[in-house]
């Protein structure tokens, strides 16, 4: 009798001890399910966020779409492909940017401001660029959700105000906290 055959008789009689890496297989189970319920998680408090701060600016239009974090951004949806983590292949378990382009004049010019949320419990950390970050409790409940619509209103308020106010002060080098200016069409 081989040593492999002795191997599988014993292993027949004895309750099944699981290998290394079906131990590992678990834990990347139970990882994977993890990173899936972050993102899930965050992709529905990103499209709340887009389409209730977009009643907020004005209810007879469209003008906020969930658009990539970096680099090129055209002002429609990029369903998941607005999501840092698109593309990774295995999802990885970590905080989680995504970008609102926000039309800011009426002739089709956007701004595209960057999100990051990270869930820790039942709370959601959510941060737009250099600005102050926000908590939402989870589920999401209307009054957490309309300061955090008014604190990026005021965000991006400031980011016009503070670039006049330093222009009209003489000193408006270096003031720029980081957006990106799209005018559709051009």
């Amino acid at each position: 009798m081989t040593k492999k055959t002795a191997h599988s008789k014993e292993a027949a009689k004895a309750p099944a001890n699981p290998s290394r890496l079906e131990k590992l297989a678990e834990a990347a189970q139970t990882y994977g399910n993890r990173s899936f319920h972050n993102y899930s998680q965050i992709r529905n408090v990103a499209e709340t966020l887009r389409d209730e701060f977009c009643l907020f600016l004005d209810e007879d239009r469209i003008c906020v779409f969930l658009v990539p974090p970096t680099g090129p951004f055209a002002a429609v949806n990029a369903g998941s492909a607005a999501f840092s983590v698109s593309g990774k292949g295995f999802l990885p378990l970590e905080p989680i940017s995504f970008g609102l382009a926000v039309a800011i004049t009426k002739f089709g010019d956007y701004m595209r401001l960057v999100i990051t949320c990270r869930k820790e419990g039942g709370k959601m950390y959510i941060s737009a660029g250099k600005g102050r970050e926000h908590t939402l409790n989870l589920p999401i409940n209307d009054i957490e959700m309309g300061a955090l619509i008014e604190g990026l209103y005021e965000h991006l308020m400031d980011y016009f105000q503070d670039g006049v106010d330093s222009y009209d002060n003489g000193d408006y080098g270096n003031t720029d906290i980081g957006f990106d200016i799209l005018r559709m069409g051009a």
